[in-house]
């Protein structure tokens, strides 16, 4: 459902996260598409100028980290306004209560509770090992009594006969009093379907949560409810103080917006979403994830990751303006940057996320490295002197022989290395004639690019 709001976000970020430099007028441009996009996308108005003014302010102004463009800064911000809005974890079910521990599980018609109860008692079942009875409230739609029979034979869970000549509350009550005699450890419950403006419906429901004291009440969400699963989620957490959403049919083609706003008119987590029709569809919400999704970008959003990780918090940048200020760049030196290239998963990890590589010099010799190659080449400059690491043109025939013997490589590995350190070294010419902050400018873009 995520796949149109994807397309329109990387879209206006691709623009941004090549600029120089981030001022007010472009960041501004950029969230004036982002609203436009957010709107279309269903998601409401109060979500949209709340994401809007918290993304402006931590933009605008900001120190930018200088590992990273400020493009991928940018990018780094809306991802994780994204996810304080969605909620920063996962919530997971609570079972902290004298068995039965009850799920009662709430909502519109046809946003698919039925199946959901199905779904959940299948996940609760093979993820915890519980003993698990479920049973239906809905004496208005005598078809959804049987559905979750059939149900519960497929998943092998117990289920709990219901007749529908009988009131739902009265179902409750001698359901629970049935799971508490049986020792069953999770009792769940499905409920009839109802608007949240019937208030004799939503009294009823009202009741029924009061005389069996659920654990946790889960309102179940249609992805394709659109703007007014925010009054509708509102609504039901007001009169029955909702613990968590369940949002199904994401695999529709609904717009997505819910996921954004569902969380934030309730304060109240998103805990799983319903991705299609078999009794396995069902996944925990994932925050994190799903704002990746979102915002479609997922090579760019890792090697943000790996820099922070790797680099940033180490506090070491890959290249640095000693290097440049050094009057000659020697084989210590090229040992340094190998430690640091591979503390960002090094050089096969580095490459790959290159996607136009045929516009990179020397990509060919660089391309060969890998991370044995990296550790090859460490042990061969640790079987030189002092004197061929400061002066490495000094290392001819014999010399290389003498490393090859002490590092157990062959001459042929000596060669590479040199090979490899003289393209180094012409990267570093570049450094002090353009400026290190340019260097790591265009590498990083041609990581992202």
């Amino acid at each position: 459902m995520f796949e149109n709001l994807s397309k329109k976000l990387s879209f206006i970020l691709n623009k941004i996260r090549s600029k120089g430099r981030l001022t007010k007028e472009n960041i501004t441009d950029a969230l004036r598409e982002i609203r436009k996009t957010l709107l279309e996308a269903d998601v409401s108005l109060s979500v949209i100028k709340t994401f809007i003014n918290s993304v402006l302010k931590k933009s605008i102004g900001q120190k930018i980290n200088i590992n990273l463009t400020p493009g991928q800064e940018f990018i780094k911000i809306i991802k994780n306004e994204l996810i304080e809005i969605m909620g920063k974890k996962n919530d997971e079910l609570n079972f902290s209560v004298q068995p039965p521990a009850i799920f009662f599980l709430v909502g519109l018609q046809g946003t698919g509770k039925t199946t959901t109860v199905g779904k959940l008692a299948k996940f609760i079942k093979k993820k915890y090992k519980k003993k698990i009875l479920i049973t239906s409230l809905d004496i208005y739609r005598p078809a959804a009594i049987q559905q979750l029979h059939t149900l519960s034979k497929e998943i092998n869970v117990d289920f709990f006969f219901t007749s529908i000549d009988e009131k739902p509350i009265d179902i409750a009550r001698k359901s629970l009093e049935y799971a508490k005699k049986n020792f069953y450890e999770v009792l769940l419950i499905d409920t009839a379907g109802r608007l949240h403006i019937d208030k004799e419906m939503m009294n009823e429901i009202i009741q029924i949560k009061e005389t069996i004291s659920p654990i946790e009440t889960l309102l179940v969400l249609d992805a394709m409810t659109g703007q007014e699963g925010m009054n509708i989620s509102k609504t039901f957490n007001d009169l029955l103080s909702i613990s968590g959403i369940i949002i199904t049919k994401i695999d529709g083609d609904s717009r997505g917006g819910i996921a954004l706003s569902a969380r934030f008119s309730t304060k109240k987590p998103i805990k799983f979403i319903g991705t299609g029709e078999k009794l396995n569809d069902l996944q925990p919400f994932l925050p994190e994830k799903i704002a990746e999704r979102i915002l479609g970008m997922k090579n760019v959003i890792s090697f943000i990751k790996n820099v922070e990780k790797k680099i940033i918090h180490s506090k070491k940048p890959l290249f640095n303006e000693n290097i440049a200020k050094n009057p000659k760049f020697d084989l210590n030196d090229f040992y340094n940057q190998i430690d640091k290239i591979q503390k960002i998963d090094g050089v096969k990890s580095f490459i790959k996320n290159f996607p136009n590589k045929t516009n990179i010099p020397n990509v060919g010799n660089i391309q060969e490295i890998n991370e044995n190659t990296l550790l090859k080449m460490k042990n061969i400059i640790n079987s030189m002197t002092k004197k061929e690491k400061k002066t490495p043109n000094i290392i001819k025939g014999s010399r290389k022989k003498r490393i090859a013997n002490g590092s157990g490589t062959s001459v042929q590995d000596i060669n590479k290395l040199l090979k490899q350190f003289e393209i180094m070294k012409r990267m570093i010419k570049k450094i002090k004639k353009n400026g290190i902050h340019n260097i790591w400018k265009n590498i990083k873009n041609y990581l992202i690019h």
